[in-house]
């Protein structure tokens, strides 16, 4: 069981992992750079400590954030999202210092937090996916890509991270180039990494998706097939309901409702969102 969890984030978020863990007992460590030290999340833990850079960028140094976990003897880091919840560097870093990162293993992260390389995964063991290209892709790439999908829009993507941030709808060639240098700069200062890939844009796409969960322990459950009936921002809006394509999948055990062990985890683990 984890005693005391530093909460690598900042807001909203930090302040429902800070409630989450109160609940199940654990004392919390908040970080915030400085000019988020009037910040609501900084007022929420049970102790708090500065970080040394501004900004986004705060959140983003892993050496700090290690470091500060360290020093006040945390033995588990919650990252929310966005920032450094999927970054593979920061999760061994962590196992590296015996802390235990609350998230997937860093191979795990290394794959999927890498939209590039889940691609490749993806295309190796027969899942269908759009064209797109399969590594980081420079301007004249992309232009090339864009030039062959002969008149059909195309989806700028970050590599790193997720909900629709570095994300940008190109469907005239004068777009390109802005929305090329704006989902890169967005990206950046996200999550730290500004690659980016393209991919032919779906419209019109319905959104159908399986939530696995798994526990270090070898438990797999998922709570069926989810509609997820609409987007904001190019990101799915989460629906508790099933679809009416749900089945029983094969390897796992399905629960609905889900365990009240596995209710608790993702509670810290997904802050209620």
């Amino acid at each position: 069981m984890v005693e005391k969890l530093l909460v690598a984030n900042r807001g909203e978020i930090a302040i429902r992992i800070m409630r989450s863990a109160a609940n199940l007992g654990i004392r919390t460590v908040g970080i915030y750079s400085p000019d988020d030290r009037d910040s609501l999340h900084a007022f929420r833990a049970d102790e708090c400590h500065s970080l040394e850079a501004e900004g986004a960028a705060a959140y983003l140094d892993v050496d700090n954030i290690i470091r500060l976990a360290k020093e006040n003897g945390c033995d588990a880091v919650h990252p929310g999202y966005g920032f450094l919840s999927e970054n593979a560097r920061f999760a061994l870093a962590c196992e590296a210092e015996g802390i235990k990162f609350v998230g997937p293993s860093a191979a795990t992260l290394a794959l999927f937090g890498d939209k590039a390389e889940a691609r490749k995964f993806a295309i190796e063991h027969g899942v269908p996916v759009l064209a797109g290209t399969n590594g980081p892709t420079s301007l004249d790439e992309a232009r090339d890509f864009y030039q062959n999908l002969e008149g059909r829009a195309m989806m700028i993507k970050a590599i790193a991270g997720g909900g629709g941030r570095g994300v940008r709808i190109v469907s005239q060639m004068n777009e390109l180039e802005s929305s090329y240098s704006q989902s890169a700069r967005e990206a950046n200062s996200a999550f730290g990494n500004d690659a980016i890939y393209v991919e032919e844009y779906m419209s019109r796409a319905r959104h159908i998706e399986v939530q696995v969960l798994g526990d270090q322990f070898g438990e797999v459950v998922h709570p069926q097939v989810t509609r997820v009936p609409g987007q904001l921002n190019f990101w799915w809006i989460p629906l508790a309901a099933d679809s009416y394509l749900s089945r029983p999948m094969p390897g796992c055990r399905s629960n609905t409702p889900l365990p009240k062990k596995y209710t608790k985890w993702i509670w810290l683990k997904h802050n209620c969102v």
